[in-house]
C-alpha cells in the first residue's frame, strides 16, 4: 500500500504558515516577471495569494501567440533549464531532468515509490515532457527507472519480467494492456504499485488493479505546470503541490467561486526558471472542505470533472475544437466534422463523425492521425446528418 508518512516537512504545514510563505515566493515570483516583461503584468498591488484575482488570467492561447511572435517560449525569460518540449499547438515548454523540476517526486512518494523499486515508464519520451516527467520524479525518490516509453508490448512484458520492474507509470489503461498481454503470454508480473495521469482513472479500472495487487494512485499534471495535484493513500480527493497555487474560478471570468462549487482550475507556478501567473488549464474541478487523513494539510480538490470548452483528453493526449476545425479543411467535400470519445474494455475509444458529400474512409483516417495525432474509427455521413447542437467535441465516457 501506499505510504502516508510526508515528503517533506512542507506538505504538513499549518495554513497560516502556508499562506504566509506562499505568499512570500508570490511576490518574488511576480517581482521577476514584472523585471522580464516590463509592462506585461499590470501593477494590482499583489502583496499576497488572496490579491491574485487582482491579475489576468493566462491562457493557452496567449502562450501559443507569443511563441509565434518570438519564439520558443515567446519572449519569456527562462531559468536554468536542459531540455525543451513540444506538445501539441504547438507549444514549447522548458525543463530539466534533475532537481525534481516538475515536482513528481511528491506524488511518486504518496504512491509508496522508493529506493526499492524499479518503475516502467511507460509515458512516452519523444517531445512531449511526460516521460521526463515521470523520471525526474522517479530520481526524486531514489527509484530506477526503465525508460519503456509507449508500445511495443510484447517487448514490455518481457522487460518488465527480465528487469523485475515493481513499479509502473503511465497512462491509466495502457497498464491494463501490458497485463493483459503477460498474462496471454503466460508470464506472470511484479508490479504492485502505479502512478498513472494523462487521462481518468475510472473507478472499475482502479478496482480492476487492486483485484490483480497492484495499489494505483493518479495525479493531475500538464506539460507546463509540472506536478498541480496528486492522491495519496487516503484517496480522499487530490492534495494540492507545494510548489502551486490552485484557484477555483467561474470560467471566461477568471473570478473565484465559492468553496465547493465547481470551475476552471487556475494555477500560478511558483517556479522561478519558469513562473506561470494564473494559468487557466481549462479543466473544471472543485475544492474540497477540510484536510486529507493521509496528514497532508494542503488544499485538496476533487480531481478532474470535466473541461471548461470541448478540449477533451483521449487517450492520454488533448484534442481540441482548432484541430478538429483544420480536419474540416484538408477535405473540400467534407461541411463538418465531431469528434466522439467513449470507452470499451477499460480504453478509450474515439469515433470520427465526418460530414460528406463523398470520401475514402481510409484517407480521412490518414488525415485523423496526423491532424489529431491519434487513431480511430471513422464514420462517414451524409450533409446535414449530424446533431445541429454546437459540439466539435462529444465526450460520451461516464465519470461516476
Amino acid at each position: 500500500m501506499a505510504k502516508n508518512t510526508s515528503f517533506d516537512s512542507l506538505e504538513t504545514r499549518s495554513t497560516d504558515q502556508r499562506m504566509a510563505e506562499q505568499s512570500a515566493q508570490l511576490r518574488a515570483v511576480l517581482a521577476q516577471v514584472a523585471a522580464q516583461a516590463g509592462t506585461c503584468l499590470p501593477d494590482a498591488g499583489v502583496t499576497s495569494i488572496a490579491d491574485l484575482p487582482n491579475l489576468p488570467v493566462l491562457r493557452k492561447s496567449d502562450l501559443s501567440a507569443w511563441q509565434k511572435q518570438t519564439p520558443p517560449f515567446g519572449g519569456m525569460s527562462v531559468g536554468s533549464v536542459s531540455h525543451v518540449f513540444q506538445s501539441p499547438g504547438p507549444i514549447y515548454e522548458p525543463g530539466r531532468i534533475d532537481g525534481d523540476w516538475f515536482r513528481m517526486g511528491r506524488f511518486l512518494h504518496a504512491a509508496g515509490i522508493d529506493a526499492s523499486d524499479t518503475v516502467q515508464n511507460c509515458f512516452g519520451y519523444h517531445l512531449t515532457p511526460a516521460g521526463h516527467i515521470f523520471e525526474s520524479g522517479a530520481q526524486a525518490v531514489g527509484a530506477r527507472v526503465l525508460p519503456a516509453g509507449t508500445g511495443q508490448t510484447e517487448l514490455q512484458v518481457t522487460a518488465a519480467r527480465d528487469v523485475a520492474t515493481t513499479a509502473y507509470a503511465g497512462t491509466p489503461d495502457y497498464l491494463k494492456i501490458i497485463l493483459e498481454k503477460a498474462d496471454e503470454m503466460g508470464i506472470a508480473l511484479g508490479l504492485s504499485k502505479a502512478a498513472v495521469g494523462g487521462g481518468a482513472l475510472f473507478p472499475s479500472l482502479r478496482q480492476y488493479y487492486i483485484d490483480r495487487g497492484i495499489s494505483c494512485l493518479q495525479c493531475y499534471a500538464t506539460a507546463d505546470l509540472g506536478n498541480v495535484a496528486y492522491e495519496s493513500a487516503a484517496m480522499e480527493g487530490m492534495i494540492v503541490d507545494e510548489g502551486v497555487i490552485v484557484e477555483i474560478v467561474t470560467p471566461g471570468t477568471g473570478d473565484p467561486v465559492p468553496m465547493g462549487e465547481v470551475g476552471e482550475v487556475v494555477v500560478t507556478a511558483l517556479n522561478p526558471d519558469y513562473p506561470l501567473i494564473r494559468f487557466a488549464t481549462g479543466d473544471l474541478s472543485a475544492v474540497m472542505s477540510g484536510t486529507s487523513p493521509c496528514g497532508r494539510t494542503n488544499m485538496r480538490i476533487k480531481g478532474w470533472m470535466g473541461r471548461a470548452d470541448q478540449t477533451t483528453k483521449i487517450k492520454g493526449m488533448f484534442v481540441r475544437p482548432e484541430q478538429v476545425a483544420a480536419l474540416v479543411a484538408r477535405h473540400d467535400e467534407v461541411s463538418k466534422a465531431r469528434v466522439i470519445a467513449s470507452r470499451a474494455g477499460e480504453q478509450d475509444v474515439l469515433t470520427v463523425q465526418l460530414e460528406s458529400t463523398g470520401g475514402d474512409a481510409e484517407r480521412y483516417a490518414r488525415s485523423v492521425a496526423d491532424v489529431l495525432k491519434l487513431k480511430g474509427q471513422i464514420e462517414v455521413m451524409a450533409p446535414g446528418a449530424l446533431p445541429k447542437d454546437g459540439l466539435v467535441i462529444e465526450d460520451q465516457r461516464s465519470y461516476d
